[in-house]
Order: C-alpha cells, then sequence, then structure tokens
C-alpha cells in the first residue's frame, strides 16, 4: 500500500511538473507573439515617421515658426522675452498653449510655441513650419520637473482641504481670460497629483498620524510634507509621463498626442523597452531636420546661436512680409502709407526689447524654477543612476542634441570669421556695414537679456509652502 501511495505521489507531482512547464511554454510563446507585433506596430509607425523629412535648406526660416517646448527646459524665457518681442501678438497663433482651443488655420498664424508634442505637425503646412526646441540634461529635467509640480500644487494649500481647492479651481479656471497652467500638459496630470498628495499629508498631519516633522537625510526625502523624490520617481505618471518624456515628445508620441496610433505605440516601448531604439530614431532625425536646437546648459551660446540662426531671420521674414503688406495697401488706397512705422516697423520691434521701461511694462517672465544645487548633491548615487536608467532614450538623444549644438557652434564660428574677414576689406558700401551692425546689434541683445534672466534664476532657492 504504501508503495502505491509512494507511485501516485510520484505521477502527481510529474503531472504538476508538465502542467508548469506547458504552462510556462505558453506564456513564453504569448510573450513572443506579444513582441512581434508589438514590433510591428512600432516599426510601421517610425518607417512612416521617417518619410516627413525636411525639403531644402533646413537652416532657412520658413513661414511658420513653431517652437516645440519641452516642459523645465528654460523655454518660456525664449519664448516671452525674444519670440514675443519679435513678433507682435497678432502674429501669434492664438491661444498655443492650451490644445483644445489652438486653431492652426488663423489667418496670419506666424508664430506658435507649445508643450504639445511634435504629432501637432500633422494639422500644420510642413512645407512652410520651421520647429525650434530647446533640450535639458534629463536627470536635471526630472529634479525640475518634481520641483515646479510641488511648487505649483502647493499654492492650492491656503484652502482649508482639497475639496474647497478643487471647487474653487473649477469655477475660476471658465473665468480666466489666460491659460491656466491646469489647462497645459504636463501639468494638467501632474499638478492634481501632487495636489491631492500634499493635502493628504496634511490632513495626516493634522489627526496627529504624523508624530511632528522628522529630520531626513536630503531635502528631498521629506515624506511628513510631499512626496519624497524616490517615490516620485517611481511612480506610474512618472513613467507615463516624465521619463524619457524629452524623447516622446520629439517624436509625437505623448499622452497627449494627436496620433490615433500613439497609445499603442508608447503602449509597446513601454512593454518592451528594446523596441525604444526606434522612437529614438524618429526623434533624432526630427532634430536634425530642426532649424535650431539649442541646450539649457549652453545659456550663452544657445542665446547667441538663437539669435544668429532664428531673430534676424524673423526679423528679416516680417521686414519683407510687412513690404507686401505696406504694398498692397497702397495698391488699393493709392496712399504712402497705411500703417504706422511705429507698429510694424521691425527695427522698432529690436529698440522695443531693449528699452527699458517698456521692458518693465511687459508681462512677468516665469524663470527657471532651481532647487539648491547643494540638495541636488545630497542625492543617493543609486537613485541618481535609477533615474539615468529610467530615461536613457532621453540620455541618449541629449548627447545627440549636444552634437548638433557642436555644429551649430562651428557653423556660428565660421560665419563670425566671414564677419572679420568682410571687416578688414576695403568696401564702399555703406549697406555692409549698416547690415553688419545691426547683426550685431540684435546678438547683443538676445545674449545679455538671457544671461540676465538665468544668472538671476541661479540665486534662486526653491522652497516648499506648508
Amino acid at each position: 500500500m504504501g508503495r502505491q501511495k509512494m507511485a501516485y505521489a510520484c505521477k502527481f507531482s510529474m503531472l504538476l511538473m508538465l502542467v508548469a512547464v506547458a504552462s510556462a511554454l505558453t506564456i513564453e510563446s504569448s510573450t513572443k507573439d506579444d513582441l512581434l507585433q508589438c514590433e510591428s506596430i512600432v516599426k510601421n509607425w517610425a518607417a512612416s515617421s521617417l518619410i516627413d523629412g525636411v525639403q531644402g535648406d533646413k537652416l532657412k526660416l520658413r513661414d511658420l515658426l513653431f517652437f516645440l517646448h519641452v516642459p523645465r527646459t528654460g523655454g518660456r524665457t525664449y519664448f516671452q522675452c525674444f519670440l514675443r518681442k519679435l513678433y507682435t501678438s497678432d502674429l501669434e497663433c492664438p491661444r498655443s498653449y492650451d490644445k483644445l482651443r489652438f486653431d492652426p488655420s488663423q489667418p496670419n498664424c506666424r508664430l506658435m510655441a507649445t508643450h504639445d508634442d511634435y504629432s501637432i505637425m500633422s494639422k500644420l503646412p510642413k512645407e512652410s513650419t520651421s520647429v525650434v526646441t530647446i533640450l535639458r540634461n534629463p536627470v536635471d529635467r526630472v529634479f525640475s520637473t518634481y520641483e515646479f509640480s510641488v511648487e505649483v500644487a502647493a499654492r492650492f494649500l491656503i484652502h482649508p482641504n482639497l475639496t474647497s481647492a478643487t471647487q474653487i479651481t473649477g469655477r475660476l479656471r471658465p473665468k480666466a481670460r489666460g491659460v491656466s497652467t491646469l489647462d497645459i500638459w504636463p501639468w494638467k496630470y501632474l499638478v492634481p497629483w501632487m495636489r491631492e498628495d500634499l493635502f493628504g499629508r496634511r490632513e495626516a498631519r493634522k489627526l496627529g498620524k504624523v508624530m511632528g516633522i522628522r529630520k531626513r537625510s536630503y531635502s528631498y526625502d521629506m515624506e511628513d510634507i510631499v512626496i519624497p523624490l524616490p517615490a516620485f520617481v517611481n511612480d506610474p505618471l512618472a513613467h507615463e509621463i516624465i521619463h524619457n518624456g524629452a524623447t516622446f515628445q520629439v517624436a509625437g508620441l505623448t499622452n497627449n498626442s494627436c496620433l490615433a496610433e500613439s497609445h499603442k505605440v508608447r503602449h509597446c516601448v513601454r512593454k518592451h523597452p528594446v523596441l525604444g531604439q526606434h522612437v529614438l530614431d524618429v526623434a533624432k532625425k526630427r532634430l536634425d531636420n530642426m532649424l535650431y536646437v539649442g541646450l539649457t546648459e549652453e545659456h550663452k551660446e544657445s542665446a547667441a546661436m538663437f539669435a544668429n540662426v532664428v531673430g534676424v531671420q524673423v526679423l528679416s521674414l516680417l521686414e519683407a512680409l510687412n513690404s507686401r503688406t505696406n504694398q498692397a495697401v497702397n495698391n488699393r488706397t493709392e496712399l504712402t502709407s497705411s500703417f504706422p512705422e511705429s507698429e510694424h516697423d521691425s527695427s522698432n520691434q529690436l529698440r522695443d526689447s531693449i528699452d527699458g521701461q517698456k521692458l518693465r511694462e511687459t508681462p512677468s517672465v516665469k524663470k527657471i524654477e532651481t532647487a539648491d544645487e547643494n540638495a541636488r548633491l545630497q542625492v543617493p548615487e543609486t537613485l541618481l543612476q535609477q533615474i539615468l536608467l529610467l530615461n536613457s532614450l532621453d540620455v541618449e538623444l541629449y548627447k545627440h542634441a549636444q552634437n548638433i549644438f557642436a555644429q551649430q557652434r562651428k557653423h556660428f564660428m565660421q560665419k563670425l570669421d566671414t564677419v572679420e574677414i568682410q571687416e578688414s576689406m576695403p568696401s564702399n558700401s555703406s549697406g555692409h556695414y549698416a547690415q553688419k551692425a545691426f547683426w550685431l546689434a540684435v546678438t547683443t541683445v538676445f545674449v545679455v537679456l538671457i544671461i540676465v534672466l538665468f544668472v538671476t534664476s541661479r540665486r534662486r532657492t526653491s522652497k516648499l509652502k506648508v
């Protein structure tokens, strides 16, 4: 009887092993099938995306300038201080940052700046659109995203509870004339999440669930007040929006994308990271085709090259546009001029940008929010390495942007050398000197303004409102 029981036990064990092996083979086969299906989806998207190249000289400004604003790169400074000084308000696409009410068909729309990803190009005339962007070191961008999310969410702590804050916000937003931060990607997802977290932790302190605010090893680990950086980095929402966010934004695959297939492609890449290389290849190609690619860390040179590549061409384009407009009006009215020179002359726009009084009258510019650099130095190396790993695509894209920046710098220096050579040669044309002086003035204005803004922002330390 004992032998019979032992035999049954052996047979049962063998049966369990066979079931386990069969189950494992089924799962492996299913995984392979899923990978193959995802690979097909991603490759087809990448192949169709790589077809859309720039025809003609990519360094020539087209009729419409699309500023693809990657969050937390300092792009707001370029937009508010430079582009808005060059383009008159009637040439700016209305409500650019508000995707729901953005209308690219608006007449005379010449400047569009938005956090929307590259997929919005599907709504724009590609052959007459130039794209510019700025990238930042991925680790610093993650830090800055965390800090800004906390800062904006903390503003709601003046309310007694989360319900009150949510209700008041809901009533005020429809009445707001401008675009609220809560309407803009990615903050429309990150800020409400952080706001709920802040109120939850404050309520826990009130109820005595937290016995005082305990001292932590570094500033980003204050769980009694706010979600610690490690938890923020590992949250599913951070994986969805923040990590490799620049690559997905340039590729046109964020959760805010205009493309119907973007969700499937993004899902496949997140599930099978090996497929991320296809997305990276598309993003690199997009950068290659852009009019200008700046780097947050290279403030001075980025400003100089932005003035050289973009600013001068904008002024030239607007001058030609105004000339054509004035000519058309003259033909109809037989008047020598139909527009006040102060409103339409591009040289006056340049003077406005350096006029101290007028600069003070413009809306204040949102500076880049930076935490105390010492606080970042206290972050454990293991967490830094994890952030790098989670943003591996952004790391590679940033390296590619650095190479593009180096090429732009080389081209810029060659242009300066050409100017010096021409300067040493005799010339009877006063226009040559006027043109050179004008270009140098534009460059100087852009460089000085951006340096002042970034130096000022560096002195600011981030504070949490409790």
